[in-house]
């Protein structure tokens, strides 16, 4: 377990129109506000399509991470996540899951990492941005090299 006490700074509402893609619209969303780092604590979401993790295939390693994506359409959401910074892209690493309801099916729900969506009609989130500790993603080699978010300077 590892924590730290976060200072917050900003606060902002975010709202994506229809047809945005999601992590693009995001990505600008940061850009023009100087996010650099912070968390959506929540978001509501039309998607008109999704990629979440996922598969229905027998897992060879249970343990280790799911690559594969599941492609929903037509559902409501509602998410939450952590942005940090990638030195490398110089761009925010958001980590977004979410809880989606298929409208067609009953609502039929799926959780999982959101991997890429298309806005319909709406998407409207919080972002608060943390000032410090600065908030970086590390690959752990031993954990199937996920990346985890980690405090403070960044280490190579």
């Amino acid at each position: 377990m590892r924590s730290r006490e976060v200072t917050t700074g900003r606060t902002f509402v975010v709202v994506l129109d229809h047809g945005d893609d999601f992590y693009t619209a995001l990505a600008e969303a940061c850009t023009e506000n100087g996010i650099h780092q912070g968390y959506i604590p929540m978001f509501i979401a039309g998607f008109a399509t999704a990629d979440l993790v996922g598969t229905c295939e027998q897992l060879e390693d249970p343990q280790a991470p799911v690559w594969s994506k599941v492609h929903l359409t037509n559902v409501e959401a509602l998410g939450g996540g952590t942005l940090a910074w990638d030195d490398a892209s110089g761009s925010i690493a958001p980590h977004i899951h979410v809880a989606v309801g298929l409208k067609a099916h009953s609502a039929t729900g799926h959780t999982s990492h959101l991997l890429d969506a298309t806005v319909q009609f709406l998407t409207e989130m919080i972002i608060v941005e943390i000032v410090e500790p600065q908030l970086h993603r590390q690959r752990q080699a031993d954990l199937y090299d996920v990346p985890l978010l980690q405090f403070g300077s960044h280490q190579a």
